[in-house]
């Protein structure tokens, strides 16, 4: 692996170059109402694309409120729009919710989070409310944009439980597979491990010279030779692939101990050499240090692309985009998002721009994603790609060859949004980068998700969730207090990265209107966890308390959570509500009836309400 800068060194660079051209809200003010992490977030990014203060300076600050409010301004006149967005804690859950520790048991993050521990345990920084306020951001620009095409939304609202929910999508939806989402025989999932706690070994792993780090490789081979460079038993290693391979879909991953014990019995340049040379990414845990490193600069990057000289009709600025009419509860009516994605950061990005009214189009290779068949089943299709990939459409082509590659083009040609998370390098190659398909559709937004960036050159390690956590600096924050810096097991950076994305994309579709120019947008899994790790650090700072229970229908409460009354867990005195210990139950209690639609499997609603 050629190392091409550090993450700080990277996190510099991308600050150095910031936005190279005119910010997307130019010409956009707002105001701001309240006191939470989903404000600040919010607050944050719309400053961030341009967005100035109006009335009073956009907040920055922590403190919890019961709710928080952007009032958002463009235009002058008859032409002049004013959304207001506002967030609340609980939105169409009939639960007390009043803080993100509730937020987070009753949702299932403490449950899945807290799987690798045995019980239900709480993220010590403010997750649910960091998703939140990207949430909220997406519904500011989407209204705005709205507007442009002549559909006023005066009014936005999400919620930072509908949040949670939304990043529990896949979550979700396998417990509902599991048991039978329509009444038939239940499909198997990915079966959780038995026996106690301290039973459950999982990654990170230690060196001889005591270097904790994580793995990754998508490839079996890849796994039995690294293994058995270390002198690990072949049978040890055959058990140990299944729960690495499932382990971002169980949250859990008990690994045969003489994995562990074959590790530690090397130095860690030794388990590097041997990593390399069986092509298994390994990346050191890092602490807090680094995600002060990472903590500043955009999460994404959005360049204006080149004028075409050759397109015979240029869009005009301010020329409505030609494309039928959006209506308010969806705003992004007419508009087309062609996407060539994988896993999960990538779909959940079309999958938001799906629920907010695109016409997403998949290209899958021929025969289909194998991800649709990964258990557990809902009808004939995964649970957990249908969380991310319904109502979407599908085109089949085999990007290898020069024919596919033309479909892909061809898609393009009448698309508003192209979405890819290949891996570096991979667009140049196959001539699809951003000049490529700009040429044939002038005024496309063209977004790429990566894991790393440009982080580590053009051979990064594998950008996968868990290992952007330990080389983020994330897993700093993540882990117990008392503890070593460890990854959680939950997808928090895919989910979140999918977000950003999405982000990106709709404050460059609203760039366009004004000139009419596509953009690029570049994010990743990297960029995505500088929002949790400058928005997560006083929070997890002032956490000291953690969310533990053994019994099912257990009530938060500060009793239960072992913490005095006034403890943060994190940010703010726990009240109660509904603690969630099993996944099934959550799916079937009539108080998240309105949130969540039971179909072939158990899906989150959308996030946000429209209304003129």
């Amino acid at each position: 692996m050629t190392v091409g800068m550090t993450v700080g060194e990277y996190v510099r660079d991308r600050g150095r170059r910031g936005q190279t051209s005119s910010p997307p809200l130019a010409g956009v003010s707002a105001a701001s109402f309240g006191a939470s992490t989903s404000l600040a977030v919010a607050a944050e990014h719309l400053t961030l694309l341009g967005c100035a203060p109006a009335d009073r300076s956009l907040s920055t600050g922590t403190e919890p409120g019961d709710a928080a409010t952007i009032v958002a301004t463009a235009g002058t006149g008859r032409g002049r729009a004013e959304i207001t967005c506002a967030v609340d804690w609980a939105g169409p859950v009939a639960l007390p919710l009043a803080a993100e520790a509730e937020v987070q048991a009753a949702c299932g993050i403490a449950q899945v989070h807290g799987r690798r521990y045995g019980r239900p345990t709480l993220l010590p920084f403010d997750y649910a409310a960091a998703v939140t306020g990207v949430l909220a951001v997406h519904g500011v620009l989407a209204a705005l944009h709205s507007a442009t095409r002549g559909v006023r939304i005066r009014q936005v609202r999400t919620s930072v439980a509908q949040g949670a929910l939304l990043a529990m999508s896949q979550y979700l939806a396998a417990a509902s597979g599991a048991v039978g989402g329509t009444g038939d025989e239940p499909t198997p999932a990915v079966p959780l491990p038995a026996g106690p706690p301290d039973a459950r070994t999982a990654p990170p792993f230690t060196s001889a010279d005591d270097v904790t780090f994580e793995i990754e490789t998508l490839d079996a081979e890849d796994w039995h030779r690294f293994w058995r460079a270390l002198g690990v038993p072949h049978q040890a290693i055959s058990r140990g692939w299944r729960p690495f391979q499932y382990r971002y879909a169980a949250a859990v991953c008990p690994l045969p101990d003489e994995l562990r014990r074959g590790v530690a019995a090397h130095p860690y340049p030794a388990i590097v050499a041997a990593a390399a040379e069986a092509g298994v990414s390994v990346v050191p845990v890092r602490g807090l240090d680094a995600a002060d490193a990472l903590a500043s600069g955009a999460p994404w990057t959005i360049t204006e692309l080149p004028a075409d000289g050759h397109a015979a009709h240029p869009a005009a600025p301010g020329e409505p985009t030609p494309t039928p009419t959006p209506t308010p509860r969806h705003p992004l009516g007419g508009l087309v998002v062609v996407e060539s994605t994988r896993r999960v950061q990538g779909p959940l990005a079309g999958h938001v721009l799906a629920l907010l009214g695109a016409r997403v189009i998949r290209v899958e290779p021929p025969g289909g994603d194998p991800a649709r068949g990964v258990p557990p089943l809902a009808g004939d299709c995964s649970a957990r790609f249908l969380a991310l990939n319904r109502d979407k459409e599908v085109v089949e082509a085999d990007l290898h060859t020069l024919g596919g590659r033309s479909v892909l083009r061809e898609l393009a040609a009448g698309a508003d949004v192209f979405l890819h998370n290949w891996a570096p390098g991979k667009a140049a190659a196959w001539e699809l980068d951003a000049e490529d398909l700009a040429a044939v559709r002038p005024g496309l937004v063209y977004a790429w998700a990566s894991g790393w960036g440009e982080a580590f050159g053009p051979t990064p390690p594998l950008g996968t969730d868990y290992l952007v956590q330990a080389g983020s600096g994330l897993a700093g924050l993540t882990a117990r207090p008392g503890e070593p810096p460890t990854p959680s097991l939950m997808t928090l950076l895919d989910v979140l990265g999918g977000l950003v994305c999405a982000e990106g994309v709709l404050a460059a579709l609203l760039a366009r209107t004004t000139t009419g120019r596509g953009r690029r947008v570049d994010t990743s899994l990297l960029s995505a966890a500088s929002v949790l790790t400058r928005h997560g650090r006083a929070t997890a700072d002032a956490s000291h308390a953690w969310a533990t229970a053994d019994a099912p229908h257990t009530r938060v409460t500060a009793d239960a959570l072992h913490a005095p009354a006034s403890a943060n867990v994190p940010h703010g005195p726990v009240s109660s509500a509904a603690l969630c210990t099993d996944l099934t139950e959550l799916i079937a209690d009539p108080r998240f009836a309105t949130a969540l639609t039971r179909a072939e499997c158990t899906l989150p609603n959308s996030p946000w309400e429209f209304s003129a």
